[in-house]
């Protein structure tokens, strides 16, 4: 480890060696070692390393099955060999559902097979499929207006149209059909229903996610069309004949399973001075290997903190988490929030949409800490990144805690193709851009080199809202 703390935006430090007491040093210098650390970073190689080792030796990542334990025993050596301390991981129990058979036909008028996927949580058709005539909707409005006695039996066919957008805000209003789809088709008395995929794209590559039956509604088989597929049968049902489908879907429940988080640590000179937290997850889907979600997240966060652990020891404590089992149901954040309560976490921040260009910087503190926002805001500007708005959300990891109003940095990945490769086969290493994964770890670690340092209380904030 190098012998000089990195200097603040707002009260850096001069070189000295390790223990020393720092110095002041004018805002004009400080920017200029902030900038150095962030222009170093734009050769940063340990976030494709870790990239590329997690999605090629351990591969898909299902939460609470042997491949996510593999991933977590790969962390761990991997985060102890860059340097980090206190590696350890906090397991927590959970339900486990994994994939079986999935395969879908129309049989009437125009027999073809059809590219579908399971959606998680969904139930199994019998062990020889299920025959039935699709009944469509054009949005989950319609289907919830829907007479019981016109679903009853059927297989419900919700279409809809997800356009790609920069920040993803399309992605919460189209996601209602995958999410609540199949409990309002199961209260209705459907035999299966099947979505057109929740994504952008266009090629046979149908998107999973999770989707969680609501208490009462019996489960049933949920599948995803790609979206061709999707097309295909709107043209087939505008014939005005009906359809009739073949639908075999063999996934189960496996019962209370082990998950887990991976936790590290770059201990900082003052535990008074609090936790920063930083991270993304360690699980994914099991149709790809979860390059971009979220084995990216994890590395750019990571690569971030070394940089900063590497030029020296912090103010304060930096934590590394790589969560589990964000995919079905955000399990690993709920487990930190309550194992981790009592400490005095002073910002929290989640790489959790893919590795695209960091366009934007949106954060969620009090009043009193913009002026250190709007520093960091000036240090991002070469990047090409705005500075957004005090009403960041946070990723679904970090959620849990932050909603006790621990503030947040949101590091706003550009979203255009993201929703092409989510939870889809395609997810995989050959998806990701080395050059902006290296933008991504330059403005990580731009943030970090300040928050890390800087004494300012950035909180609380109020609850549910940014001051």
């Amino acid at each position: 480890m190098k012998t000089f703390p990195i200097a603040l935006l707002c009260a850096a430090a001069l070189p000295a060696t390790a223990g020393a007491q720092p110095r002041s040093l004018d805002p004009v210098a400080a920017l200029r070692q902030v900038a150095a650390l962030r222009d170093a970073a734009l050769t940063d190689d340990v976030a494709y390393a870790i990239t590329e080792g997690l999605t090629t030796e351990v591969g898909q990542r299902l939460a609470g099955t042997d491949a996510e334990a593999r991933a977590r025993d790969w962390g761990v050596a991997r985060l102890k060999a860059l340097g980090f301390r206190n590696v350890h991981i906090e397991t927590y129990d959970m339900p486990v559902w994994v994939r079986g058979e999935e395969r879908g036909e129309i049989l009437s008028p125009f027999p073809q097979k059809l590219s579908l996927t399971a959606l998680g949580n969904s139930g199994a058709t019998p062990p020889a499929g299920l025959d039935a005539e699709i009944v469509a909707f054009p949005s989950i409005e319609a289907l919830r207006a829907a007479d019981p006695a016109a679903v009853r039996g059927r297989i419900v066919y919700l279409t809809h149209a997800m356009l790609p957008t920069q920040d993803g805000s399309s992605y919460g209003a189209s996601g209602i059909v995958r999410r609540q789809g199949p409990t309002v088709a199961s209260q209705k008395g459907a035999a299966a229903i099947v979505i057109r995929s929740i994504g952008t794209d266009h090629h046979r590559t149908p998107h999973t996610g999770v989707q969680m039956f609501a208490d009462g509604a019996a489960p049933i088989p949920a599948a995803a069309l790609s979206i061709p597929d999707a097309e295909q049968l709107d043209r087939i049902l505008k014939r005005g004949r009906p359809v009739r489908m073949r639908l075999l879907l063999t996934p189960r429940q496996t019962g209370m399973r082990q998950s887990g988080n991976v936790v590290a640590e770059v201990p900082g000179r003052d535990p008074k001075a609090g936790i920063v937290v930083v991270g993304g997850h360690l699980d994914s889907w099991d149709l790809g290997t979860g390059a971009i979600d979220d084995a990216t997240g994890i590395a750019i966060t990571t690569a971030a903190a070394k940089r900063v652990m590497d030029a020296g020891r912090p103010l304060r404590t930096i934590r590394v988490v790589w969560f589990g089992a964000e995919e079905v149901g955000a399990f690993g954040g709920i487990a930190y929030a309550k194992a981790h309560a009592g400490e005095k976490h002073v910002l929290m921040a989640e790489s959790d949409f893919g590795a695209d260009r960091v366009w934007k910087f949106d954060t969620k503190v009090a009043p009193g800490a913009l002026p250190v926002m709007d520093r960091i805001a000036t240090a991002l500007a070469p990047l090409g990144i705005a500075r957004g708005d005090n009403l960041a959300s946070g990723g679904s990891d970090i959620t849990p805690l932050a909603a006790t109003g621990i503030p947040i940095v949101s590091l706003r990945q550009d979203g255009t193709r993201y929703f092409d490769l989510h939870h889809t086969p395609d997810d995989t290493l050959d998806k990701v851009d080395p050059i902006q994964l290296r933008q991504n770890v330059a403005a990580w670690t731009t943030m970090l080199a300040v928050v890390a340092n800087d004494p300012t209380e950035l909180g609380p904030v109020e609850k549910g809202g940014a001051e």
